[in-house]
């Protein structure tokens, strides 16, 4: 079994403790490789590294800076079809989907490498003609960066390329499941020349060094991307600092369906965000609100198109969903299915393991739908983050609205409609980050992404994102 070290200081180096933590192919539940199992000691090192290196990188001339970040994705696009093989051994996704998301990362990398030139001082209005007022902007210094398990490579690049552009240095902590793809990622920045100590990644279990790269004194921001209670703990060891943080985190997306939509671009796109990546994503479709008018066809059409989805190995050409990432994923979508029907709704397709795929191993699960749902049941309240599409009957626009807003969260919403002015209803009243018009594709490197409520604070991508790496410096001159 091939052993992955961790990466510090720009060298392979094991886990202090000596343990290995399996890495397992979900559509095989099969151990394909092992990475460290980081203990605190092992932060503690990566961090002291990443201080090291970070004067000299602050100083690098962003020109500099942006050359070598366009080397990063240069490198990434080089090894990108092994990149995505990898991806889709530990993780499940598609091929065609891991490939969607290494292009993803390389997209990034070139947009901050652009983004590094254009950060602006400030020159601000004094009361006095012999007075200057300047405001300087200085890189935050040694960023914890943390990614989670379901886009494991493009949602750490997002924090990393912004990040190096703005003159960070990082310790990068992939998820424990899903460390493969973004250690190979890091190996490529290095290799485009970034200095040895600027990136670091420590692989491990969140219990054990989680708290470490939170606590650590000098690491200065923490970047977050997962579930609402683990970024809750974040933030409150965060203020022992204080520390900034930016954190993306749960989302409870609803989809609103009004009469007078494309019909059959609400269908396509519904199924499509519904169960892409099986619905492991933040700005899933988790909810879905269709006018009574077209409510009967619309849940027809839509589970016809669901019927359509091919489930199987992702490494397995004109497969549509691979497996869920892990058996705790299957388990609680499987629960929300068991608690809808318990409390009225009808179980329309799917929501069982598929009997042609797999045998008896791997995290298989067909896309499911429910319908007669209401707001008791635990889909409706409750992130599935998995293959399963409850539709709700609405009957006017203040009702449709008042549901989608009940939740704690305020990561996205989609709505669905042809007439302006009720669009821009949707745009001012949804409780949102990011709303989707006619649309389910809201991220983009180019404007901010992040959520309301309980779904985070920050923003990453565009250049809001790389304001979150600059810290602000007054200075008044006097030259009298």
């Amino acid at each position: 079994m091939e052993q992955i070290p961790m990466l510090i200081a720009g060298r392979r180096v094991p886990a202090r403790s000596g343990e290995w933590i399996p890495v397992q192919n979900p559509a095989t539940e099969e151990e394909i490789a092992q990475v460290p199992r980081g203990m605190p000691e092992d932060v503690a090192a990566a961090a002291e590294v990443a201080a090291a290196a970070f004067p000299a990188w602050s100083r690098t001339p962003p020109a500099e800076r942006a050359r070598l970040l366009r080397a990063c994705a240069d490198r990434v696009a080089a090894r990108a079809d092994a990149l995505a093989l990898q991806l889709t051994e530990e993780q499940g996704k598609p091929l065609a989907e891991a490939r969607k998301e290494i292009d993803e990362v390389i997209r990034t990398f070139i947009y901050y490498a652009g983004a590094a030139v254009t950060v602006p001082g400030e020159i601000a209005p004094t009361d006095a003609a012999t007075t200057k007022s300047l405001v300087f902007k200085y890189p935050v210094g040694v960023v914890a960066a943390i990614g989670p398990w379901n886009y494991p490579v493009s949602l750490l690049a997002w924090k990393i390329a912004p990040a190096l552009a703005a003159g960070c240095a990082l310790v990068v902590k992939p998820a424990t499941e899903t460390p493969l793809a973004a250690l190979a990622m890091v190996e490529e920045v290095q290799a485009a020349g970034v200095p040895p100590g600027v990136v670091n990644l420590v692989t491990g279990y969140g219990r054990d060094i989680g708290d470490a790269l939170v606590d650590h004194p000098l690491v200065r921001k923490i970047s977050f991307t997962g579930s609402t209670e683990v970024g809750r703990r974040i933030m409150a060891r965060a203020a022992n600092g204080p520390k900034r943080v930016s954190l993306e985190l749960g989302g409870h997306c609803p989809l609103i369906v009004w009469h007078d939509a494309d019909f059959d671009r609400a269908v396509r796109d519904g199924v499509h965000r519904s169960f892409r990546n099986m619905g492991q994503i933040c700005n899933s479709v988790n909810r879905i609100y269709v006018h009574r008018r077209i409510a009967e066809a619309y849940v027809e059409a839509f589970v016809r198109a669901t019927r359509t989805l091919r489930v199987g190995d992702g490494r397995t050409p004109g497969v549509d969903l691979g497996p869920m990432a892990t058996r705790a994923g299957m388990v609680k979508t499987l629960e929300h299915i068991a608690d809808g029907v318990a409390r009225g709704a009808a179980l329309l397709c799917g929501g069982r393991r598929p009997p042609s795929v797999g045998g008896s191993r791997g995290y298989f699960l067909e896309p499911a739908v429910l319908a007669d749902v209401d707001h008791t049941m635990k889909v409706m309240q409750e992130e599935t983050f998995g293959p399963l599409a409850p539709i709700m009957v609405v009957d006017d626009l203040d009702q449709a609205i008042a549901l989608a807003n009940d939740t704690e969260y305020g990561l996205v919403a989609y709505a669905y409609t042809r007439d302006l002015r009720t669009a821009m209803e949707f745009v001012d009243r949804l409780e949102a980050g990011s709303i989707g018009v006619n649309s389910v594709s809201v991220a983009s490197v180019y404007a901010p992404y992040g959520g309301w409520k309980a779904s985070g604070l920050g923003r990453e991508l565009g250049l809001h994102g790389l304001e979150g790496y600059l810290e602000l410096k007054h200075a008044v001159v006097d030259v009298s």
